[in-house]
This record gives C-alpha cells, structure tokens and sequence, in this order.
C-alpha cells in the first residue's frame, strides 16, 4: 500500500509538473499572441489613419478643383476684358469729340453711341462693371488710382479733384483702378 501512496504521490507530481509546464506554455502561448494582437492592432491603428489622410487629401482636392474650376469660369476672361478697356476709352473720346460737331456727324455719333451701349452691355453680362467715380469723392486707394495731387482751395485733403479715366470691376476683383487727380492739402 505503501508503494501505491507512493506511486499515486509521483503521479500526482508527475501530474501537477505537466499541468504547471502546459500553464507555462498556456501564458507564453497567451502572451505572444497578445503582443502579435497588439501589433496587429497598432497596424489596423496605421492602415486606418493613412486611408483617413488620404480620404481627406481626395476631399481637399476635388473641394480645390471646383473652386480654380468656378474661378476659370468667372475670371478666365480678364486679360480679354482688359484688352477691350482701350476701345471703351477711344468711344468715349470719340463721342466726347463729336459733341462739338455739327449736324453733318450725327448719324456717326448715334452709330458711336449704339456700339458704345453695346459694349457696356456685353461687359454687364460678362460681370464687368465700370467705376465712375465723380469730384468730390474721397479717393480710395483700393479702386482709385493717383494720378497727380495738387492743393485746390475749398477741397479737403483726399478729395478727388479730376477723373482722367474710368476703372472697371471684374466680379469682385479689380480690372483697372478709376485714374484720379487728388488733392492734396491747400496751402
């Protein structure tokens, strides 16, 4: 019976040895599939962040290409518009000269002035706008442009004095600043 105690105690060893061996190999087991879980994880955690930069980058891109698309469409005509400044100024100084003609000149000036409100209606179609400003007025320089100063008495100091040309807006951006005398403190 003695030899039995003792068999079923070295069994029992026996036993108790394999179990602790196979929790060992269990946790080892346990802890590297937690590191590679954890490694995975953190791969996912890039994979995922790269995909959202890219989604976001997608995004800003085609959000760029409508706006340079709406601009193009707006503002793709502007050295046109500004090349066809100088006939919108020899007209008016074409119908400013015939003013002082007589009557032999007036079906060219009523042509002058047709083709004239034509213009200004092509430009009003286009969003060009014209800047007229009047004397008076106080200079801005963001749509005026100084062409000379001078001191003229009962002015104050910034008032436009003279309007040598007219500016013209192209949407919201400047096309040609309105070409000013400005005065300038009188003495």
């Amino acid at each position: 019976m003695a030899d039995a105690k003792n068999d079923a105690v070295e069994n029992l060893d026996t036993t108790l040895e394999e179990l602790m061996t196979e929790e060992v190999n269990i946790d080892l087991t346990e802890v590297e599939t937690v590191d590679e879980l954890d490694a995975l994880r953190a791969e996912r955690d890039e994979f995922k962040d790269r995909f959202m930069r890219a989604l976001a980058d997608a995004e800003n891109t085609r959000k760029r290409g409508d706006r340079d698309r709406r601009e193009a469409e707006q503002y793709g005509g502007s050295k046109l518009a500004r090349d066809m400044l100088p006939v919108y100024d020899n007209m008016k100084r074409a119908l400013e000269a015939a003013g002082d003609a007589g009557d032999g000149a007036k079906a060219l000036v009523e042509g002058v002035e047709l083709t004239m409100r034509s213009l200004l209606n092509i430009f009003e179609k286009h969003g060009i706008r014209l800047l007229s400003p009047e004397v008076g007025e106080k200079f801005d320089p963001e749509v005026h442009e100084a062409m000379f100063e001078a001191p003229l008495p009962g002015t104050k100091a910034g008032d436009i004095i003279q309007v040598m040309a007219e500016g013209f807006m192209l949407h919201d951006r400047l096309l040609r600043p309105a070409q000013v005398g400005v005065s300038s403190t009188p003495k």
